[in-house]
């Protein structure tokens, strides 16, 4: 079992695990369901909102030098899969977030990101939010974890609880260099952030 983090709360993630290198982060979330037959029924209609479509929430990993944002390249995404350094791999987007496990998923190798990178962003923001007038209480079950790439087994867990009514985008956990190591932070702030941009320009 991996270990369960509350908000706020850091954890060596590499210190402990010799030989750890290829890790997996998974992001995970569902629609709230609406109670009525047919299941989520395809759609969320939550206060007027939601335009009867499902939720898109894309997960993204900004790549940080000194704590900042250089190059909008240093960005994963369901748009750039791959990072230019080959170290970082986006599993693709997930259109829904229905049904159970992962619903996007994150390849790192540890040894492979360059010297230069002492930060790794994971954020999970909502496509088209405003266009569709949707918000992260339109969704529940978020979490992000951690797991070994090459056993399977789960390293970190955090379980995202707060209420993220009306906002758009969800910082969930940090993986940042400790010297020689890795460390995991569970983050788990809420923004008003409707794009990707918007996000990237805070840590620029």
């Amino acid at each position: 079992m991996g270990i369960n983090l509350q908000k706020g709360q850091r954890v060596d993630l590499t210190k402990g695990n010799a030989g750890l290198n290829k890790i997996k982060v998974g992001l995970g979330w569902d629609p709230v369901s609406q109670g009525k037959s047919g299941g989520f029924l395809g759609g969320l209609f939550s206060g007027g909102g939601g335009g009867g479509r499902d939720v898109d929430c894309d997960a993204s990993v900004l790549m940080l030098q000194e704590d900042k944002l250089r190059a909008g390249d240093d960005i994963v995404y369901f748009g750039k899969l791959v990072s230019k350094c080959n170290s970082i791999q986006h599993s693709g987007d997930n259109l829904t977030g229905d049904g159970d496990g992962d619903d996007e998923v994150i390849t790192i190798e540890l040894g492979s990101v360059p010297a230069q990178y002492n930060k790794l962003v994971f954020v999970v923001n909502i496509y088209d939010a405003a266009g569709r007038k949707q918000h992260f209480g339109m969704i529940q079950n978020a979490y992000i974890r951690v797991y070994d790439g090459t056993t399977g087994n789960e390293l970190i867990r955090y379980n995202l609880t707060d209420n993220y009514s009306d906002l758009t985008t969800l910082v969930c956990g940090e993986i940042y260099r400790n010297g020689n190591e890795w460390k995991f932070a569970a983050v788990g702030n809420g923004t008003n952030d409707v794009k990707l941009g918007d996000v990237a320009r805070r840590y620029q």
